[in-house]
């Protein structure tokens, strides 16, 4: 195994400390700290192309939100959480008023761990056909079109080139991608969501990289929203081994993924969180029950 998976910047500029002794950034890396609806957030930015190969990432923005209290079913978390990811999301986005966005969830709906993108798909407000047939009712709201692109064993199609084409089609003005990640640490599983201002490539964690999704090939801003739902088994025994020792663990297995035991409700509940953060910040001046009496 060479370096440990992870597709949070926030564990590869830790990585990056372990490796090197440096407890400071590296260069062309900025991070900070700060609370958000009183969960935890950092902030990792990438500045240049040093940056990005010290800590294997693109250039741009990566903000990562840790909801440790959504899991423990805390009074009001599920609604802060909503909150904290709108406000965290919504200068990312950049958007003018009336601007339409194209949500995908990226993901397969059969496979619980990688299911969070499409069940965030579920849980968003579509508003463009409203906004065009009915504007004397619907005309308030942000046009929101959403897509569960599905995988390629299912649909015959990379997911990339199915959003290709819906981009070309329906025009947004940016497109926020969904979709399941890997950690390097189980104590960040679906509890940690990770929004990236330089969009995403799907399956590049679990070492099934597909076509990016990013303005580069889609011709448009793209945001990721992602949760870690799996760990690798070889990154994981190096981990919790230390080092050299947990990589020989498992030399010559075949490659595994970890999953929580629980991993239903997990995603369900991230999956919601990210729906409703997303409503938020994408419909100005809505509160969470409004987003439920809109969905119900």
């Amino acid at each position: 195994m060479g370096q440990p998976r992870t597709d949070l910047a926030l564990e590869s500029t830790e990585l990056w400390r372990e490796q090197t002794g440096d407890p400071g950034a590296a260069s062309g890396v900025i991070s900070r700290e700060r609370t958000q609806e009183g969960y935890p957030v950092t902030v990792v930015e990438i500045t240049s192309a040093e940056g990005e190969r010290a800590v294997n990432k693109p250039m741009g923005s990566y903000v990562t939100l840790e909801l440790d209290g959504l899991l423990e079913r805390l009074p009001e978390a599920f609604p802060r959480a909503a909150r904290a990811l709108a406000a965290e999301l919504s200068p990312m986005l950049r958007l003018e008023e009336g601007a339409p966005v194209l949500v995908v969830g990226l993901g397969n709906r059969a496979i619980t761990p990688d299911a969070v993108g499409p069940k965030a798909a579920d849980h968003t407000m579509v508003t463009r056909h409203l906004v065009d047939r009915e504007p004397e009712h619907f005309g308030m709201f942000r046009p929101v079109a959403a897509l569960a692109a599905g995988v390629l064993g299912t649909t015959g199609m990379e997911s990339g080139e199915l959003v290709h084409a819906v981009v070309q089609r329906v025009k947004p003005a940016c497109v926020i991608a969904v979709d399941a990640l890997a950690a390097r640490s189980v104590k960040r599983l679906c509890r940690t969501i990770q929004i990236a201002s330089s969009g995403i490539t799907p399956g590049s964690g679990v070492g099934n990289a597909r076509k990016a999704l990013n303005q580069e090939t889609l011709g448009v801003p793209v945001v990721a929203v992602g949760v870690p739902t799996v760990v690798d088994a070889a990154t994981l025994a190096a981990d919790l081994l230390g080092g050299d020792s947990g990589k020989g663990a498992l030399s010559g297995a075949p490659s595994l993924i970890v999953t929580p035991k629980d991993i239903d409700s997990h995603v369900a509940d991230v999956s919601k969180v990210i729906g409703y953060g997303i409503n938020l910040a994408l419909q100005d001046g809505l509160s969470v029950e409004d987003v439920d009496m809109f969905l119900s």
